[in-house]
């Protein structure tokens, strides 16, 4: 009889261990934005961590619904990631305001934008608003540079360690070794964009500013005379008289954009056209934020040496 106690009471006794355990290991529930921002959440935190990102790589970040299962998502969250600069301004303050989450309000370690640790590009000296969608603070498209990542991550470790400071140093190694990582590939990076510097670029829309910076590229004229408003047959006529015989490198345009008016240009021009994965998901291959950039600037670099090869043809 005596064994039977001793062994329930040594079972209780791992339950209180295994229970303690796991209110240490508790985990940070992530409600992020944009793909990018839960991928980094995921590297930083490992099984730490619950992420889900309110949008996929086929969906424009400008223009979300506030649905209610995004409020449910929201209200059990411990940490809000976004890339900020008013790209969610839209949607998201609804979202919180539904929520109704004291953790993810302005000034608290939960509520977390990204573009707040880096420096924002195209910021505009004269807002007006019949330009079409800009973004007062600055360009938010932060993600399309490499360099970025590794400053936002750098950041965002230190709001997981305050969150849930018991894991602080699992966040930490967590972060010391993607960093790790990340510089090698930036190394990678770096020598191809090398190869490509000063390639003349027509965007879609404004949404490759970081991109440029990071390689050097030219940005040369905009599919959209107004960012966020599709091109008038006017504007498309113009680039066409434009680059007919003067013609710049490339086109691109984001995943989640419709490929049409690029199309229509490539093919008046002879100018090629390429879909950029712009974030996770974004194209088939860019499925993590190594292959995000690795698909890339490898589609930069194969669309490019394809249509060299062609010209000699």
């Amino acid at each position: 009889m005596k064994s039977k106690y001793k062994f329930i009471a040594s079972i209780f006794a791992a339950s209180c261990l295994w229970v303690q355990a796991s209110t240490v290991s508790a985990n940070i529930n992530v409600f992020s934005c944009e793909p990018s921002w839960q991928a980094l959440a995921q590297e930083l935190g490992g099984d730490k961590v619950t992420t889900f990102s309110a949008t996929n790589g086929m969906q424009d970040p400008h223009h979300i619904q506030a649905r209610p299962s995004l409020i449910a998502k929201m209200r059990n969250a411990d940490l809000l990631v976004c890339s900020g600069a008013d790209l969610e301004v839209g949607w998201l303050p609804l979202l919180v305001r539904r929520a109704g989450n004291a953790k993810l309000t302005i000034g608290k370690p939960g509520y977390f934008f990204a573009a707040n640790y880096v420096k924002l590009l195209d910021i505009p000296k004269v807002i007006d608003r019949s330009q079409g969608d800009v973004h007062a603070a600055g360009n938010p498209h932060i993600q399309t540079n490499p360099k970025n990542i590794a400053l936002v991550a750098k950041a965002m470790v230190e709001r997981m360690k305050i969150i849930d400071p018991d894991n602080a140093n699992f966040y930490q190694d967590r972060a010391d070794k993607f960093l790790t990582r990340w510089k090698k590939a930036l190394r990678k990076w770096k020598k191809q964009a090398r190869q490509l510097k000063g390639i003349r670029i027509i965007v879609q829309h404004k949404s490759w500013a970081y991109l440029m910076d990071f390689g050097r590229f030219n940005e040369v004229a905009t599919i959209e005379d107004k960012p966020g408003i599709p091109p008038t047959s006017g504007h498309l006529v113009d680039l066409v008289k434009t680059f007919k015989n003067n013609p710049a490198d490339i086109i691109i345009h984001a995943g989640y954009q419709s490929k049409k008016a690029s199309q229509w240009l490539s093919q008046r021009t002879g100018i090629p056209s390429v879909t950029l994965p712009f974030t996770i998901g974004g194209t088939d291959k860019a499925t993590d934020l190594f292959s995000l950039f690795d698909n890339t600037f490898d589609l930069l670099t194969n669309t490019l040496k394809n249509n060299n090869n062609k010209d000699k043809q």
